[in-house]
Formats: structure tokens, C-alpha cells, sequence
């Protein structure tokens, strides 16, 4: 008898397995206490709502019934949202690296009733192909490994458990602390940030843009640093130097935002897909991601941003605001079902034809993201869209997912609230897309309420999963390629909130969160780009700048928005909302109601002069 749990489940990507003749169970401790009481292996199967080869292996296994037999008779069968469940995702990552290197979705994970993991893959055919086994033989390798060699099993997951749980400790005890004592963190210095350039000069494909051969990703954070790097100009370096430094960063940058601008990554509809196959940046993987779109916001020109924010109005956007988490590679054609058709086809054939489906459900986290992209960009490029696309979707997010001013849910659908815990990801990049929502828009509740998440995250105010718990195999959040890390995200809202507020205590924080992974990105850039560049900032001095305007033409404004660079605060605000920000505890607002217009620029909250004049703000700017 058929026993598939996932029929009530909130995520898009569980429910789409709720018709499989397996008795999948959702991930918990009722799984694991099953298997403990069948004495059974545990299969841990990881994916995502969009994800096309998580669509074939369903097709093909999980909807067989003679697999399915053998899954209920010597397995406990789990299912995981990798986007619902990234402490999950990120544990069974860890201990499957010890098995493979090519890692990805679906994850195919088996482990003990303790959820010690003692063999794990990813993608497995049907049938064998060259040197990848079938799925059944796969399962069938796992139960004579259990049935014979029981020792050997529990030996080699007790062993992978302890790595992780050492390497957890360490990355705990070189984050420890809220910043506010202890050692001084090591960032590294501004030269080895800057000699990153090196590394990726030299990977840069000087043929078709980008970096690396095949698959291309558009590695969003990876380019923030470059546009860091672009925008930080020459302080503190010898001048020839540092300018081939300037240039050298912003000609990689645009490259590769022309090259994805230009490629078949980039939708006619204006969104990006998440990879190319072809190392020219053609033969895209079809599924488009809210992440990748929303990392690209923050540094794509005028154009493309505006094709970007275009996608996300039109396709992403739910009516209360909040943005879904994805959109799937295949569509329903003609009875059947495909992968990438739909896109290939005209934008007024598409119009007839049925979309590809969402992935629906709103993450905090990745929303955050969406935030920030979107007040970054409404700003830089004077959009006022854009700018009210952040706002609506921050004003969903707070409505439905924040409690008392505490981020209580991670994701929702039209189905209900999910029960998973909500992660650094959703404070951290919750947080900092409100903080830059605040600044464009001058709305002092949007930083009142991000500084209450920073003050959570910094004191680990975030869920911790049962069943990670218990079997020691919590990692924490893991490097990330495609999207920007939580901990980077809450570090960088803590730094605006030392600008905003004169306590260095914020500042501190920040750089102790990030400093290890600032000092292995020197190293590694792509894993660890993003705290890179907010390392960059770290090293820079504290500079401040206040454009107090009821004028929304006012030139001050764009001007101001045109010096953000690493280390450098903007807010612009009327006279009303200067005195509500200083009111609410933001030094940095303190007695700047009085002219209007004034800019004051200020180092470190040492300010000039105001300035009442665009000359006059420049000058001081570039003094």
C-alpha cells in the first residue's frame, strides 16, 4: 500500500512527488525514529522545484513502481527542498564531497537512522551508462553494504560525521563572539584583495567573455567584486598601480556583463538563465532563478538591469508583491513535456502557448536579495520602478514572514507556511535589503527593523534543525558560487548600521564574521567573492553621506548615488524623515533637518560643512 507523505507539504518541489508510487517522507526526526525502529538505511533525496534533472530521475525511478517497491520494503525514502532546507542541503553536501566531486542536483544521499551519511552521488540512470551505475544497482550496492558489511558502514559515516562536525566547530570558533571583544580580526589587506585581479585575469575567457570553459555561470557575486574593485579607486596604492588596478576590474566586469547581455543566457523577455552549457555562452540550462536575476541587479547596466527588474515584474512577482523563487526549464508542449522549447520560440508564440511553471514559494532570504538588487539599481539608475518593486516586496515579506520584528519563516506558498527554520540566509539578506530600501527611500522602519534582525543574527537568534542537531552534522552556511552568502549579507547590514549609528560595536562584528572568509577568498575567489568586497569596505575608512532634499529632482541625489563605492554610506532623505531617523537612534541624522537642500559628507562622522551645492558635494566627495 502506497504510503507517499508529501501530498500536505508547503514546497512546490515535495508535492511534485506526491504522486510517486515511493513512500517518500518529509525530512524530520519521524523518518530517522522509522528507521531506527525498521533498523533500515535512509535514503535522502535532494532537489528543487525546477531543477530538470530532478525531473528525469523522478520520471525514470521514482515514478517506477518495481524501484519504489524495493524503497519501501529496505529503505526509509526522505525528500528534501534543497531551497526550502538549506541547512539540510549544505550538511549532506559536505559529507557527499567525500564520495564525489562533481556535486550538484538531485543529491542522492543514504545514511544511517542516526543521519550519519555513508554513500552519496547525485544523478543515477535507469540503466548503466559507461562508468555511472543504474539507480537499482546503486541501491542494491548500499543494501548488501548494509546487510554485510554493517561495521565497515557505521565505521566510515561515524568517521564523515566527525569531519563535519570538526570542521563546523572551527568555522564556529573563528566566527565566534558578536565582535564586541576578543581578538582583532585578520581582513586581509587592500593589496591582497586587489591581487585577486591576477587570478581571474588569467581566467578569463578572452574569446567569449566570463570565466572558465564550459559550463558558464553568471557567478553574480563574483562580479559585485569586480564592480567593488572598480569603484574603490586608487587610495592608499601607488598610482600607476592601483589605476591598472581600476581598469582591469571594470574591463572585466563589463566583458562579461556584455558577453551575458549579449548570449542566449540572457532571455528576450530581459531574465538570465542560470547557466550555459557551451562555452560560449549558448545551449542554456533553461530554469531561471530568482537569485542569480537579483545578484545581477546590483551591478548590471542601465539596460540590462531594466530587463532584469522587467522579468521579475512580469513573471516572478505574486500580487502582494513578494517574489517566487524560480521559474522551471521545461513547459508542457504540444501533450509533452520539454525542456527549454517554450523559450526557443518567439515572445508572441510563447504568448499562446502554456509558461513553464513557478517554483512558488517566497523565501525571506532570497527576497532580501530581490530587495537589494532592486534599491541598488532603482538608485543607480534612477528608476523609480524599480525602487517601488523593492518596496512592495519587502512590505510581503514583513507581513508574512516577520513576527514581533523577528524573521520566524523561511518559505511560504499558496499552500500555507513552511516549517523549516529560518536561516542566517533570511536574516542576514533580509536584513541588508532593508537597510538599502531605508537609504533610497529615506523610510526610517525599514532600518529600525533591520537593526533588530542584525542584533538577532548576531546573537544566533535563527533556527537550528532536530535531526542536524542531534547527529552533530550542522556545517553552518557553506561557501557560495551563485548567491550571496547570509553571513556576508548580515555582516555588510551591520556594517551600515556602525555608519548609521556611530557604534563601532557593528563594525567589529562585521569584520569578525567575515575576515576567515575574506582570508580564504584571497585564495579562492569565486566561493568567497562577496566577503571579499565587503572586506574591501572594512579596510576602507568610514565614509558617510547625507542628502537631506524634499526636492525628488533634486541633482544632489544622483550625484550622491554615483559616489557608492567600498566603504561609503548614502541616504537620502526630506527634513521629516532626517528628524524621524534621529529620533529612532541613528546618530548619523542628528540636527541635519535644518537646510534644504544640504549634503553633509562626513568621514568617519566627522562631517564638512554642509554642502548646498552639486559642486560643492562633489568637491568634498573627491577631497
Amino acid at each position: 500500500m502506497n504510503d507517499n507523505r508529501l501530498g500536505s507539504a508547503v514546497s512546490p518541489y515535495l508535492r511534485q512527488h506526491a504522486d510517486n508510487p515511493v513512500d517518500w517522507r518529509e525530512w524530520g526526526p519521524e523518518a530517522f525514529a522509522e528507521a531506527r525502529e525498521r533498523d533500515m538505511p535512509v535514503l535522502v533525496s535532494i532537489g528543487y522545484a525546477t531543477c530538470h534533472w530532478c525531473h528525469v530521475m523522478a520520471r525514470e525511478s521514482f515514478s517506477d513502481p518495481a524501484v519504489a517497491d524495493l524503497l519501501r520494503r529496505d529503505f526509509v525514502a526522505v525528500k528534501v527542498d534543497r531551497e526550502e532546507r538549506p541547512d539540510v542541503d549544505a550538511s549532506m553536501m559536505a559529507a557527499a564531497s567525500a564520495f564525489t566531486g562533481q556535486l550538484g542536483w538531485p543529491l542522492t544521499v543514504f545514511t544511517t537512522p542516526d543521519a550519519h551519511v555513508f554513500f552519496a552521488g547525485t544523478y543515477f540512470p535507469p540503466q548503466p551508462v559507461q562508468q555511472v551505475p543504474s539507480f537499482r544497482q546503486v541501491l542494491s550496492a548500499v543494501l548488501d553494504a548494509w546487510r554485510e558489511r554493517r561495521g565497515e558502514v557505521d565505521a566510515n559515516a561515524s568517521a564523515i560525521a566527525t569531519a563535519i562536525r570538526q570542521g563546523a566547530e572551527a568555522d564556529a570558533t573563528e566566527a565566534s563572539g558578536d565582535g564586541r571583544g576578543g581578538d582583532e580580526p585578520r581582513l586581509p589587506s587592500v593589496d591582497a584583495i586587489r591581487g585577486v585581479l591576477d587570478q581571474l585575469r588569467q581566467a578569463e575567457d578572452t574569446t567569449y567573455g566570463g570565466f572558465g570553459g564550459a559550463p558558464k555561470f553568471p557567478s553574480a557575486p563574483l562580479l559585485e567584486l569586480l564592480g567593488d574593485l572598480a569603484a574603490d579607486g586608487t587610495d592608499g596604492a601607488s598610482g600607476a598601480d592601483a589605476a591598472d588596478s581600476v581598469a582591469d576590474a571594470r574591463g572585466l566586469l563589463g566583458r562579461t556583463l556584455e558577453a551575458i547581455a549579449g548570449s542566449e543566457l540572457t532571455d528576450a523577455d530581459g531574465g538570465v538563465f542560470r547557466y550555459a552549457t557551451q562555452r560560449d555562452w549558448s545551449v542554456p540550462h533553461f530554469e531561471r532563478m530568482l537569485y542569480d536575476n537579483a545578484g545581477l541587479l546590483a551591478v548590471a547596466e542601465s539596460a540590462q538591469a531594466r530587463g532584469i527588474a522587467a522579468f521579475l515584474r512580469d513573471t516572478l512577482r505574486r500580487p502582494d508583491g513578494a517574489f517566487v523563487a524560480a521559474q522551471d526549464s521545461e513547459s508542457t508542449i504540444d501533450g509533452r513535456r520539454v525542456e527549454g522549447e517554450w523559450y526557443r520560440r518567439p515572445l508572441a508564440e510563447r504568448a499562446q502557448l502554456d509558461p513553464p511553471p513557478l517554483d512558488d514559494q517566497v523565501l525571506t532570504g532570497w527576497n532580501g536579495l530581490a530587495v537589494r538588487g532592486l534599491a541598488i539599481a532603482g538608485a543607480r539608475h534612477a528608476d523609480d520602478e524599480m525602487i517601488a518593486l523593492a518596496r512592495a516586496a519587502a512590505d510581503a515579506v514583513l507581513a508574512a514572514h516577520v513576527r514581533e520584528g523577528h524573521v520566524v519563516v523561511r518559505s511560504s506558498s499558496s499552500r500555507g507556511t513552511s516549517s523549516a527554520p529560518a536561516t542566517i540566509e533570511d536574516v542576514g539578506l533580509f536584513a541588508e535589503g532593508l537597510l538599502e530600501l531605508a537609504l533610497v527611500t529615506g523610510e526610517v522602519s525599514y532600518a529600525v527593523t533591520a537593526r533588530g534582525l542584525v542584533d538577532d543574527g548576531l546573537a544566533g537568534r535563527f533556527g537550528v534543525d532536530a535531526v542536524l542537531d542531534s547527529a552533530g552534522t550542522a556545517t553552518g552556511e557553506q561557501p557560495q558560487t551563485a548567491l550571496r552568502s547570509g553571513t556576508v549579507g548580515l555582516a555588510s547590514a551591520a556594517t551600515t548600521l556602525a555608519a548609521l549609528t556611530g557604534d563601532r560595536s557593528y563594525r567589529d562584528a562585521a569584520a569578525r564574521l567575515v575576515a576567515d572568509r575574506a582570508q580564504s577568498g584571497t585564495e579562492r575567489p569565486l566561493g568567497y567573492a562577496d566577503a571579499l568586497g565587503l572586506a574591501l569596505a572594512l579596510r576602507r575608512p568610514s565614509r558617510e553621506v547625507v542628502v537631506v532634499t524634499s526636492d525628488p529632482a533634486d541633482p544632489m541625489r544622483s550625484a550622491a548615488a554615483a559616489a557608492r563605492r567600498p566603504g561609503t554610506t548614502i541616504a537620502i532623505v526630506t527634513p521629516e524623515q532626517s528628524e524621524a531617523w534621529a529620533a529612532a537612534g541613528f546618530g548619523l541624522f542628528e540636527s541635519r533637518a535644518g537646510l534644504d537642500p544640504a549634503a553633509y559628507v562626513c568621514h568617519d562622522h566627522v562631517c564638512a560643512l554642509p554642502a548646498t551645492t552639486v559642486r560643492t558635494m562633489v568637491g568634498q566627495l573627491e577631497s
